[in-house]
């Protein structure tokens, strides 16, 4: 990436060299430009929301910054990137959306995530922190950024204005105007499971904002818990990307001999996970790992892994997420151990299934949604 102060060599995490998505988009290179053309202030502290993989923080260094991420793979990216780099990892704080925040904001730079909720939460996380010479810019992809999200930034934090677009990226600008008390944040946020869908009808599920389907059960894992195998006798089930662990709860009611692993790469997925298994009061043993994947778990040591793929990576569509899934679950498989996947059908995941276990069935399916079934031989 070139950037007003040089070049620099940028990765995704894992690394992977087939990989052709790049570690940055326009929207970053619009904001680093703009620091430069407005001279913009860079004193005190300064705060990056939601850089994706660790462009940003890289770019900044030489100022300290502070980086706030959701995602397990932006921050071990991030490392990679300033060691790349020549920066040593100390130079940036590296925080989650689940730390608390530094007490004084005095620069903070947002890059706008696709959630609207996740924003919310963390802008009024932030807002306690903010004060009025806080210089506050947003930055994101035309297409990500929208009517809602402006006024979002206005009703938290103070008027807002946007640029013009370049290279299909905007820039968003917000003059804080600090206001007593400032609200709290609604998140997490909790309701009850609805009826017809196993173990955890009629259950609590709780939801951090960022979460894929926050505010409802999701119609793909609605249709997954209708069709989850008997685990009777199964010692060791993963549900991987587990979300808000709806899915590793419902195994966990049915079988309080289970010892569940909820992963997923998210923060605040796996603190979603842990409060709606804690929520229901589940027998038995369970750990909760923010990860990537199943790196780490030992390979042969898992019994049934359970997996709810997603297709996108930020507003990209692609399948390497899944398909690394899968690859990590074949691994951490034993012999005659199962992988359970459920997915829109259109995506063909029965053929990546074949080719990584040598075999795939169709367990259930409906127009829209297949739970399918590989063995490891």
């Amino acid at each position: 990436m070139t950037t007003p102060w040089g070049e620099l060599a940028l990765a995704r995490f894992p690394e992977d060299p087939r990989e052709r998505l790049r570690a940055w988009d326009a929207s970053d290179e619009y904001l680093l430009r703009h620091m430069v053309d407005r001279e913009f202030p860079l004193s005190g502290t300064v705060v990056v929301v939601g850089d994706r993989w660790g462009a940003l923080v890289t770019a900044l260094a030489a100022h300290r910054p502070v980086q706030i991420t959701d995602s397990f793979l932006a921050q071990e990216a991030t490392r990679a990137n300033l060691e790349r780099n020549g920066v040593a990892t100390g130079t940036v704080r590296l925080l989650t959306t689940q730390d608390p925040p530094p007490d004084r904001v005095d620069v903070l730079l947002v890059r706008v995530p696709k959630s609207l909720a996740l924003l919310e939460d963390q802008l009024l996380r932030l807002a306690p922190a903010v004060h009025e010479g806080t210089v506050v810019v947003g930055t994101g992809m035309v297409k990500e950024i929208h009517t809602s999200t402006l006024r979002l930034f206005e009703r938290i934090l103070g008027p807002t204005r946007t640029s013009l677009a370049e290279k299909k990226a905007r820039l968003i600008f917000c003059t804080p105007e600090p206001s007593g008390e400032p609200a709290a944040t609604p998140w997490p946020y909790a309701y009850v499971l609805p009826d017809g869908i196993g173990p955890v009808s009629g259950r609590t599920v709780v939801n951090h904002a960022g979460v894929f389907c926050a505010d409802r059960l999701d119609i793909g894992t609605r249709f997954f818990l209708r069709h989850l195998p008997d685990t009777k006798g199964t010692r060791r089930v993963v549900d991987l990307g587990c979300g808000n662990g709806v899915v590793g709860t419902a195994v966990a009611l049915a079988d309080p001999e289970a010892e569940v692993l909820f992963v997923d790469e998210s923060f605040q997925a796996v603190a979603s996970a842990e409060a709606t298994y804690k929520a229901n009061g589940v027998p038995g043993h369970a750990e909760f790992r923010v990860g990537d994947g199943l790196a780490g778990v030992p390979a042969g040591s898992v019994d049934l892994v359970l997996n709810n793929p997603p297709f996108h990576s930020h507003q990209a569509t692609t399948d390497t997420t899944a398909w690394r899934m899968f690859a990590g679950a074949r691994r951490a498989l034993r012999p005659g151990g199962e992988l359970w996947v459920i997915g829109n059908r259109h995506l063909g995941y029965h053929v990546k299934l074949r080719r990584l276990f040598g075999n795939s069935r169709l367990v259930a399916g409906d127009p829209k949604f297949v739970v399918l079934k590989a063995v490891k031989r």
